[in-house]
């Protein structure tokens, strides 16, 4: 592949998608905490990118609200590998990409007016999810993307969670989560000189668990979610950008009883995405709760590294 070094050392973005599957590939915990700046960026077609990350978490989280514990303090650890492919669909970018991810737990909790410890790892849900770039992005390759200038762009995206993760009925916290979860979202990016804002919306549709803990059925409203990103861009490949969501809903029900468990967090978080060489390139990003309702008193810490082929 014949791409300058000023191009090859430009392309990070895909490593966003790291970011969020580390926390939301679990399929017991964090899914709307999303902080993912330039999820909607225009990409050039043809790319392949390879991606591995590991993320830590710690504090008074919940593993999910359906999760009836309380005064919980929990550190989570997780590794993800992942891949995405860019093409073109109708003249336009697109994007597929795939994550699979290993989660470790421990920490306690109170449980029925118990305290109660856990220490155990397994595998997350894996995710799979297609984004297209309908508007503002036209289908480049790597040698027309170089002289290519941004404006709006307005895109979409599918993401499903796929329920093959680590799962056994009779414990009450999971890596997977053992139902379906469908998640589209739209959302824009906009560029000013040498600054970026994005606005993205997205709603979580979940499939029923059959096998909850203590032979329950769980069932659970959507979720929805609002981000918003500000992202200064030093150079090629090389930004920083603060990130903030807000998301509310997804009560659930147990056997059909609501739980009264309906999330209204706000989260914020900044991430800083480098280039190290012409295939090279690193992120680091925090994030920490600022509003919580339910489930989301927490901080996390993460880096990304990803390579481009």
């Amino acid at each position: 592949m014949n791409i300058s070094r000023q191009y090859k050392c430009s392309f990070i973005a895909p490593a966003k998608m790291l970011a969020v599957v580390i926390l939301s590939s679990s399929g017991t915990y964090c899914f709307a905490q999303d902080l993912e700046p330039r999820s909607y960026s225009n990409i050039p077609i043809g790319m392949n990118f390879l991606v591995v990350g590991a993320a830590h978490s710690e504090g008074e989280l919940s593993p999910a609200p359906s999760v009836p514990i309380e005064n919980a303090d929990l550190t989570i650890n997780a590794g993800v590998v992942g891949y995405a492919h860019t093409f073109a669909l109708a003249g336009r970018s697109s994007k597929i990409d795939m994550t699979a991810s290993r989660i470790c737990y421990k920490g306690s909790a109170d449980f029925q007016g118990e305290r109660v410890s856990a220490d155990r790892c397994g595998y997350g849900d894996p995710n799979i999810r297609l984004s297209w770039n309908f508007y503002g992005a036209p289908a480049l390759k790597p040698q027309d993307f170089a002289a290519w200038q941004q404006g709006f762009v307005v895109g979409t995206s599918l993401q499903i969670t796929i329920p093959a993760g680590s799962y056994e009925k009779n414990k009450l916290i999971n890596s997977g989560a053992n139902r379906w979860v469908f998640r589209p979202g739209i959302g824009m990016s906009h560029k000013l000189g040498d600054w970026y804002y994005d606005l993205i919306a997205s709603v979580r549709f979940y499939g029923d668990n059959d096998e909850y803990f203590n032979r329950v059925t769980l069932q659970q409203e959507p979720q929805y979610t609002v981000q918003g990103h500000l992202i200064y861009n030093f150079s090629r490949g090389h930004w920083l950008s603060l990130n903030t969501n807000f998301y509310f809903g997804g009560e659930t029900q147990k056997n059909g009883i609501d739980s009264f468990d309906s999330q209204e967090n706000v989260r914020f978080g900044i991430t800083y995405s480098a280039p190290i060489n012409r295939s090279n390139s690193i992120k680091l990003y925090a994030s920490t709760g600022v509003i919580t309702q339910i489930g989301s008193d927490f901080d996390t810490l993460g880096a990304v590294w990803q390579y481009i082929f």
